[in-house]
């Protein structure tokens, strides 16, 4: 299972990988909209609309999990709550999140009851982390349009998928996708800022994307030289520019009261 989680991380040739794990991995749809008419069931056992945890106009987190998986998924909700635990912000208050089965068989008692445990993990108290079920295989449909492919291995009843998680828009947009089972709080709270679109509290964050900006190699945000140079070099010219203006009143200052002291012929 945490073969799978390299398949977005080291270029391998698919014919190199086993044939568990052929057609696994994430092809990044970052700017497509999901359907947010698809229905899942909720932690109470009734029937709800993706469209649900959009309305309220802040970003989301997505998960794409299954609850009795053995070791990945929960290492992946483990990472995720640790880098939730060390934001400024709060889930349901800035952000929601969204954990969905991707196994069919698995019912809503199994979601609440990862919802609880997650929950308590997360330590805050908090409505905004939502724990649902597949209902009309429609976490296949949401899967492929997030280019999120996984495969049941028969023999093992196991996922084979992917360790990611992905930050989408008020409106239901990609924005960004984060890999791995250990998430950076700066990430994070980047890819939250680049999916809330300046909206909120996110927009002080903004200046932080002009220094840092994704890169999909390194998977995660990394320092932007270019722009950070360009700043540096525009906030020496600033104080260069308030020093020359301050010895230039000076020098008037001083020369006015040397006038002044100019005794009359």
């Amino acid at each position: 299972m945490l073969f799978a989680a390299l398949l977005v991380q080291t270029p391998l040739h698919a014919e190199a990988l086993p044939e568990e794990f052929q057609g696994v991995g994430v092809d990044e749809k970052v700017g497509q909209k999901i359907d947010l008419d698809l229905t899942f069931i909720a932690e109470n056992g009734y029937p709800v609309a993706l469209r649900n945890y959009f309305e309220t106009g802040k970003p989301v987190i997505l998960d794409l999990v299954y609850y009795s998986c053995p070791m990945l998924c929960n290492r992946v909700l483990n990472g995720q709550a640790d880098a939730l635990r060390g934001l400024a912000w709060t889930v349901g208050k800035e952000f929601e999140v969204v954990t969905i089965s991707i196994d069919p068989t698995e019912m809503f008692n199994l979601a609440q009851h990862k919802r609880a445990e997650y929950l308590e993990s997360y330590g805050k108290p908090t409505t905004g982390w939502h724990f649902l079920a597949d209902t009309e295989g429609h976490s296949k449909q949401l899967a492929d349009q997030l280019g999120f492919h996984y495969k049941l291995d028969q023999r093992t009843g196991q996922y084979a998928h992917a360790a990611a998680i992905m930050v989408l828009t008020p409106e239901g947009k990609v924005a960004r996708y984060l890999y791995g089972v250990n998430f950076k709080n700066r990430d994070v709270r980047l890819a939250l800022t680049e999916a809330a679109d300046g909206k909120g509290s996110f927009s002080l964050n903004k200046f932080l994307l002009i220094c840092f900006h994704y890169d999909p190699h390194a998977k995660g945000y990394v320092l932007f030289a270019a722009n950070f140079m360009r700043i540096g070099g525009a906030l020496c010219a600033l104080i260069l520019g308030f020093v020359i203006f301050r010895f230039f009143r000076y020098e008037r200052l001083r020369n006015a009261d040397h006038h002044l002291l100019v005794p009359a012929k």
